[in-house]
C-alpha cells in the first residue's frame, strides 16, 4: 500500500466527524434555539416557563456521537410538537465528553437528551412514545438511572429541574430537590437514589419487566471478586479484585469493556477495546514481553466484556516520579529510560505498536524494573489504523496534523523521547510541546543522549531513531554514569 493510505484513513476519520457535526449544528438550530448560561455545554429547546416544574421525573435519552443525529431527528419534532422543555449538548464533541465519564462525571453518562415534564401522567406517556421512537437504536446505559424497558435509550430518575440548589460546606452549589417537608434535600446521583423513597414509582411495572430478566452465571458471580474501583468511566471500569478460583485466592485486575461505551468515530466502543487489549497482551506474552499474565476473559451477557490479569505489586511510574523531592540522578534516569526503549524494542519486534507509552502507563515493582500497561490502542506494526490514540504531551505533531505515515511506530519513538525528557528534566509534558532541549535544562546530561532526545522529538518522524539504536545509546550512556 502507498504511504498516503493511512493519510486517507485519518482524512475519513475526521471528514465523518466534521459531517455529523455540521448535521448537528442545523438541528440545534431548529429544535434547540435557546443557548445556556455562559461555559454551559446545554442548549434549550425553549425558555424556562414561569409555571414549569421545579422537579420532577427526569426523562434521558441516551445516545453514541454516531447515532445522536439519528436519534434526535426522531425525537426532537415529536418534543417540540407539544412544546416540552428539553436539552441537549452544543455539540457532539460534548456529548463525546460527557459519555466519556471523566470531563462532567461518571454520573452523567449517556445523557444525551434531557426531558422535564410537568406532571407524573405526561412523563410516562412520554416515556412510552420516547421508547418507541428510538427502541431501532442502542446506546450506552446511563449510570444511576433507571432503564425504562429492556435493551432501551430512554432512561429516568426523580430530580429536580432547574435552579434547586443548596451550598456545600466548602461554598460550592450543587442540586437539591425537596423532600415531602418542603425542606432542599440534596439530588443525589448515586446507586440506589434514582427514586427517593417518599415517590411512588409510576415506571414499577416497566422495572418488574427489566429486572425480570434470567440471571446468567459468570465468574463475576462465581470466582472474581471486585472490592476497589480504580477507575470508573463511560467505556468500562478497573477493578482490583480477588481470584478465587485457585488456591490460595491471588489478588488481581478486572478490567471491564461496555457495549456502546465511548463509541469513537470509528465505531469501536469499550467492549471492543477490552477484548482488543486481551489479544494483544495474549500475543506479547506469548512473545516474551513483560506484559500482565492474563488469568481469564470472559463475557457477561451481551454487553460486557471482561479481562482478567495479574496483580503487579509495585507503585506506578508516574506517580514515583512525581514524589521525588528533586530530579533522579542521570544514572537512575538512563536506566529507568533503557529499560522503557528495551520494553518498546520488544514491542515492536513482536509486530506491535503500543500507541500510549508513558510513565502512567508503567509499574515500577518491587525488584526496580518496569512493566507496561495498558494496551487497549495497540495496533499492528504494518497496521494503518486511523483512529487517533495516546495522551498529550506524549504524541507526535503529525497527529495534530494529517500524518502520511505508513506505520504507528513514529508514535511510539516519539513518545519515548517525550518520557526520557520527562526522566531528565522532572518535568511532565503538557499538551503544548513548549520543551526547551535536555541540555538546557540539566547539566551533566551525556551528548549522544541529548542527541537521541532530540532525534526522538524530531518533528520529521522518518529522522526519528529507532528503538534498537535507542537501547544501544542509552546502555553505553548508563555504563559509563553508573
Amino acid at each position: 500500500m502507498s504511504e498516503n493510505t493511512s493519510f486517507t484513513l485519518k482524512s475519513n476519520y475526521v471528514d465523518i466527524s466534521q459531517s455529523l457535526e455540521k448535521e448537528w449544528e442545523k438541528l440545534c438550530e431548529s429544535y434547540l434555539p435557546v443557548i445556556g448560561v455562559e461555559q454551559s455545554i446545554w442548549r434549550f429547546s425553549r425558555k424556562i416557563k414561569p409555571d414549569d416544574a421545579e422537579q420532577g421525573w427526569k426523562i434521558h435519552i441516551s445516545a453514541t456521537i454516531l447515532s445522536a443525529n439519528q436519534i434526535f431527528k426522531k425525537v426532537a419534532p415529536f418534543l417540540h410538537t407539544l412544546d416540552i422543555l428539553f436539552k441537549a449538548p452544543r455539540s457532539l464533541l460534548e456529548l463525546k465528553r460527557i459519555n466519556c465519564g471523566l470531563f462532567y462525571g461518571f454520573s452523567q453518562v449517556g445523557k444525551f437528551i434531557t426531558v422535564y415534564p410537568n406532571t407524573p401522567d405526561i412523563a410516562l406517556i412520554l416515556a412510552h412514545e420516547l421508547h418507541h421512537l428510538t427502541e431501532d437504536f442502542s446506546s450506552p446505559a446511563v449510570p444511576y438511572d433507571l432503564p425504562f424497558k429492556q435493551n432501551s435509550c430512554v432512561y429516568y430518575r426523580y430530580g429536580s429541574f432547574h435552579s434547586l440548589e443548596i451550598e456545600n460546606s466548602d461554598g460550592t452549589p450543587t442540586s437539591a430537590i425537596r423532600d415531602p417537608n418542603g425542606s432542599l434535600i440534596p439530588d443525589l446521583r448515586e446507586p440506589g437514589t434514582a427514586v427517593p423513597s417518599w415517590i411512588n414509582n409510576i415506571f414499577a411495572q416497566e422495572c418488574q419487566q427489566y429486572s425480570s430478566q434470567p440471571v446468567t452465571e459468570s465468574p463475576l458471580r462465581k470466582t472474581i471478586r471486585a472490592y476497589e474501583a480504580l477507575s470508573q468511566r463511560g467505556k468500562g471500569g478497573v477493578y482490583r479484585a480477588l481470584d478465587l478460583s485457585v488456591i490460595p485466592a491471588r489478588l488481581c485486575i478486572l478490567k471491564e469493556g461496555r457495549k456502546n461505551g465511548e463509541i469513537d468515530w470509528d465505531g469501536r466502543d469499550g467492549y471492543w477495546r477490552v477484548r482488543h487489549e486481551a489479544e494483544v497482551l495474549f500475543s506479547l506474552f506469548e512473545a516474551g514481553v513483560e506484559v500482565p499474565k492474563i488469568y481469564m476473559t470472559f463475557q457477561e451477557g451481551l454487553d460486557y466484556y471482561y479481562l482478567v490479569t495479574e496483580f503487579i505489586e509495585g507503585q506506578n511510574f508516574q506517580e514515583f516520579l512525581l514524589g521525588q523531592p528533586k530530579k533522579i540522578p542521570i544514572a537512575q534516569a538512563l536506566l529507568y529510560g533503557l529499560q522503557i526503549a528495551e520494553l518498546l524494542d520488544k514491542i515492536h519486534t513482536a509486530g506491535w505498536v503500543w500507541r500510549d507509552c508513558k510513565p502512567l502507563n508503567l509499574i515500577l515493582t518491587n525488584e526496580e524494573t518496569l512493566r507496561p500497561l495498558d494496551f487497549e490502542g495497540a495496533c499492528l506494526v504494518k497496521q494503518l489504523e486511523s483512529t487517533p490514540w495516546g495522551t498529550l504531551g506524549y504524541i507526535p505533531p503529525e497527529w495534530i496534523k494529517e500524518s502520511e505515515s505508513a506505520s504507528r511506530i513514529p508514535e511510539d519513538l516519539y513518545a519515548l523521547g517525550s518520557t526520557l525528557h520527562q526522566l531528565l528534566s522532572g518535568i511532565t509534558p503538557n499538551g503544548i510541546d513548549t520543551r526547551l532541549p535536555i541540555g538546557q535544562l540539566r547539566k551533566d546530561v551525556p551528548l549522544c543522549v541529548r542527541e537521541l532526545i532530540s532525534g526522538l522529538l524530531d518533528v520529521d518522524f522518518y529522522s526519528r531513531p529507532s528503538t534498537y539504536s535507542a537501547v544501544n545509546v542509552l546502555k553505553e550512556a548508563y555504563l559509563v554514569r553508573r
